[in-house]
């Protein structure tokens, strides 16, 4: 068996070294053309998202601006186009996964209500929620904002001590 002389353990080294130092920056190379590659990815799932929510209001504008025109139409006639644009802006809302929430009547829950107001009312427990100011959209972990509420602190102390 033949050994090797110095000069050649060093020359093989360095060529090993030389192979691992090529390798490593072609990893590296490869890493950031798949981060460059993952971000335009990511920004064009982002536009087409946004461009198919827009287009899902689109019909909501163009009903909206109907109503404009009519603005010297008969007043009950124009409300009347204003309810159904809010009655499809709902539905649109709802379909997008996050529909309007009714909350009157309901135990007042911190993680979905943002308290406003209190108000004395005989008729309901206390904590209940008795009036919505702004409605709440979507549920759980996809609520989109939180309802603001009137909650009632039950009956009111009339002050005479009886």
């Amino acid at each position: 068996m033949s050994e090797m002389r110095p000069e050649e353990e060093g020359t093989g080294s360095a060529m090993k070294i030389a192979e691992l130092e090529d390798r490593w920056k072609r990893a590296l190379a490869d890493l950031d053309n798949h981060r460059k590659r993952a971000a335009r990815d990511t920004e064009r799932q982002r536009f087409a998202e946004r461009a198919r929510t827009v287009a899902e209001w689109l019909p909501v504008v163009d009903n909206l601006e109907r109503a404009i025109e009519h603005g010297g139409a008969d007043c009950e006639v124009l409300l009347e186009g204003v309810r159904a644009v809010r009655d499809q802006a709902l539905e649109l809302l709802t379909r997008l996964g996050f529909p309007r929430q009714d909350d009157v009547g309901r135990t007042f829950d911190p993680t979905r209500h943002q308290a406003v107001a209190t108000a004395p009312d005989a008729d309901v427990p206390e904590g209940t929620v008795v009036e919505v100011t702004r409605p709440g959209y979507g549920s759980g972990d996809a609520q989109l904002r939180p309802a603001q509420v009137v909650v009632s602190k039950g009956p009111q102390a009339d002050g005479t001590g009886s």
